[in-house]
Parts: structure tokens; sequence; C-alpha cells
């Protein structure tokens, strides 16, 4: 628990084996509960959840036969959610959904779970878990409602990422800006977030998008929602993964989301 919340933070992993078991261990003590989902990896992705979850809190009971419980919120068609005694929540998909669906079945689980605030991060170790709190404060002090971090200002990513992941970068950022709404929003791609449980409860989260475009998308549900969304200075961090994005696929995908998400904005805003 962090000032009085509970914090619950969302995994996404797909073929992550290397380095999502050092981001459960990572997770800071006051964190309450990690949902990490594996998303039908093709690697040891699993075999490590499970195992670096015994070592994050507590044993992980998946019960006889392996097969956890399901909830209401989670088609048992979808994902299957394993027990555990501990803070790791293993949430396994039966077939791959994206990185926006296993985001999903985080937030849908977590939302079942009463968590106050909710945290995204990736499972490839290149987020800076010690700077949870700068993410956490303004929500537990009534500044905003959706936090996440901003890395265009700094130099080091300026030097670091190759030149056209960097202007795909500030192009969908531009995009976003355009069909959420929030002018002053940086880094629309960056995945390391924080929602209220207020935020949460306001978006029908079944029908966000599944694939990497979900935040953008989030980013419009949450302003037809009047939540406060506001930008957290992070330096990046970097390591040995490579990114599972292509370019090629992903900017035609989310251009498109985007431009409905924005017509269905300005019906809902200003058309009814």
């Amino acid at each position: 628990m962090y000032r009085n919340n509970t914090v619950g933070v969302v995994v996404p992993a797909y073929n992550e084996s290397g380095l999502v078991g050092d981001v459960i261990r990572k997770q800071p003590d006051y964190v309450d509960r990690i949902y990490v989902i594996d998303d039908r990896s093709t690697d040891d992705t699993w075999t490590e959840i499970l195992a670096a979850g015994s070592d994050a809190g507590g044993a992980i009971c998946v019960g006889s036969g392996g097969i956890g419980r399901t909830t209401w919120k989670i088609p048992e068609t979808q994902a299957v959610v394993y027990e555990s005694s501990g803070r790791v929540v293993p949430i396994r998909h039966r077939e791959n959904r994206g990185v926006g669906g296993a985001i999903k079945s985080g937030y849908l689980q977590a939302r079942e779970d009463r968590m106050d605030i909710t945290v995204t991060t990736d499972a490839d170790d290149q987020m800076d878990l010690g700077q949870m709190t700068r993410l956490l404060d303004p929500i537990v002090d009534g500044r905003a409602d959706y936090t996440k971090g901003n890395r265009l200002s700094s130099r080091k990513l300026q030097d670091s990422m190759p030149t056209v992941r960097f202007v795909g970068n500030v192009l969908l950022t531009l995009l976003t800006r355009i069909a959420s709404g929030y002018w002053q929003m940086m880094d629309s791609q960056n995945g390391y977030t924080a929602i209220s449980a207020q935020a949460l409860e306001c978006i029908d989260v079944e029908d966000l998008f599944e694939y990497y475009g979900l935040r953008n998308e989030l980013l419009v549900r949450l302003n037809v929602a009047n939540m406060r969304v506001r930008d957290v200075p992070m330096e990046p961090v970097y390591g040995t993964e490579e990114s599972h994005i292509r370019l090629g696929q992903f900017i035609p995908k989310v251009l498109i989301m985007l431009i409905q998400s924005f017509l269905w904005r300005m019906r809902t805003q200003y058309l009814k």
C-alpha cells in the first residue's frame, strides 16, 4: 500500500523470458498486486512468471492440474487467472491478443480486486520502477486521474532511439493529441502509466483496442469522461531487448483507430 492507497501493477508479457522475472522481483514493496499476463508466449515466459512469483511475496497456488480460477470479468474462453497466495497474480491468455489485450486483462482483474491505483509497466525491464511514486503522487494528491511517463524531452532518448522510430513516436503523439483533445500531452506511446480506480471505472475496458494503440484510445476515452491527465518527465532505460513493434503494420492500424476515435469523441462531446 502506498500512502493509504492499494496499488496494482499490470505487466503484459510476450516472449520476455530472461527479463520478465527481474521485472516481477524488482517491484516496490508497497505494490499490493502484480498482474503478469502471458500473451501466449512461445518461449519460457510462463515458466519464468511462475518461478519469479514464488520469489516475490509468497508461493503461487495454481490448483490441481494447473488450472486456476476465472472471473466473470475475464471470460474463460480468453484467459485463465491463476490463484496466488502472494502478490503475484499470473494470467495466461489462451490465444495471443496483443499488448492491448494483455493490458485489458490486467485492468479487469485489478478493477475486480478494487485496487485504488493501477500501474502499467512493460516486461522488458526498460522502466525505472524506482520512479513509480512520481506516477502515483499526482493521483494520491488529487491532482490527476491518469499519469504517464514522458521520455520525449530527454536528450538521451533523442540520441539513442533510431530516427525513424523517434519521428514515428512524435507523429503519433501529435495525432493522439488531436484525437484525444489533450493538447499538452507528450510521448503517447509510453507504457509507464497509472490510473485511479475512479477513472478505470469510467472506461469500458472490454471495448478498448486490442493492439499497441490501446493507450492512445484510452486517452480519448478519458477526455470524454472528463478525467485529468498528467505527464511525468522520465529518463528512458535501455537494455538488450528489441521492440516487438513493426512500424509498417503498427502505424496504419493505429492511424485508422485514431481517426475513428476522434470522430467518436466529436459525436459524443459536441453532437449530443
